[in-house]
């Protein structure tokens, strides 16, 4: 590593969205060229909650990989209030299922099959915890009468406190966390927990949704995403965190992929997609808190070590490289706009 090149195990994303038919098909590549492995949400339309649609899922995504690509994709089930303990183990049976995604009903995209109430998933949660499979939790609580801004850290106190009481040995990763409240209490609290941290969450603030680049007002819909981006103290404890080698932090993209009419509409859909540039902009993060020489513990390491997987033997190399981000990319016969669509960014991995 040089101060203008970085060579690093090749790096996992803990935390994708790739959709389904055609979408699948115009997105996976880009994560493909940049990750060697991918946990997939399980979102969907209708949602993957068996272990037989996950695998079902995985044959789409395999299908859809251009050729040579070396990427595997790790499937996740969506859990449900009515999910049956013996899904689990025939999850862990199957070897291809990593973990089941935990959904607040209405928190985010086709959330709404969610959990309502976590005390009804009991009984898979014991399931769980008996064969060591990790619960992924989009930590919001969803009732209006909750700031939009304040939904993370009332799901700490109102959700994860107590879920982690009743079931201490349960594996959690409290996903695309966004405060420093979220990061407080993953540095704090006992028992097997871990965190991803998104891009966007390490570069921007809330700001960047309501100010244009030149700090003009202006709504920026290609930055609003759920959790939405939160205040510059925030930021700034997520860029601490995740620069800190605390094994409990590691890479999660949360690259979810809409079309441009989706996400410049009256009702925009939340989500940024980032896939494309993913690892130039964590990066970009790292190189701004001077912490270049912690990024690969962060992006290669600490991910496969909490799920109990193999790190990655290959190597990638990213130089500081001035490129000019392309405008859009091609999705599904229309198009997607990436975040800092048409932004200089500052480095550049390497083919």
């Amino acid at each position: 590593m040089t101060a203008d090149s970085l060579t690093i195990a090749r790096p996992d994303d803990w935390h994708l969205h790739l959709r389904d038919g055609a979408a699948m098909a115009s997105v996976v590549p880009h994560s493909a060229r940049q990750f060697a492995r991918a946990i997939v949400m399980p979102n969907l339309r209708p949602p993957i909650t068996t272990t037989e649609q996950a695998a079902a899922y995985r044959g789409r995504i395999m299908a859809a990989l251009p050729s040579g690509a070396a990427f595997e994709p790790l499937m996740t089930l969506y859990l449900t209030d009515a999910m049956a303990p013996d899904e689990i183990d025939r999850a862990r049976e199957s070897g291809m299922v990593h973990a089941v995604k935990l959904y607040p009903a209405g928190a985010t995209t086709n959330a709404e099959s969610g959990v309502t109430n976590l005390q009804r998933c009991a009984r898979t949660l014991e399931a769980m915890q008996r064969v060591g499979m990790p619960l992924l939790i989009h930590g919001e609580v969803t009732r209006p009468q909750v700031d939009v801004f304040d939904r993370e850290r009332m799901f700490i106190e109102e959700v994860l406190i107590p879920t982690r009481r009743d079931f201490p040995e349960l594996k959690i990763v409290f996903e695309h966390i966004t405060t420093k409240e979220a990061v407080n209490y993953v540095i704090e609290e006992r028992g097997p927990l871990g965190a991803t941290i998104t891009a966007h969450h390490l570069l921007f603030s809330r700001n960047s949704i309501f100010l244009r680049g030149d700090g003009q007002p202006g709504l920026s819909p290609h930055h609003y995403c759920l959790p939405l981006l939160k205040r510059e103290t925030h930021r700034q404890a997520l860029l601490v965190a995740a620069a800190s080698g605390n094994p409990r932090f590691f890479l999660g993209t949360d690259s979810a992929p809409h079309a441009k009419g989706d996400k410049e509409a009256i009702c925009g859909c939340a989500g940024c997609y980032t896939a494309a540039a993913a690892l130039e902009m964590y990066v970009e993060a790292f190189d701004e808190a001077g912490a270049l020489d912690r990024f690969e513990a962060f992006a290669s390491f600490n991910g496969p070590d909490f799920y109990g997987l193999p790190r990655n033997a290959q190597t990638i190399t990213l130089k500081r490289h001035e490129w000019v981000l392309p405008a859009e990319f091609p999705f599904a016969g229309k198009t997607i706009v990436p975040i800092r669509a048409g932004e200089t960014l500052r480095w550049k991995l390497q083919s």
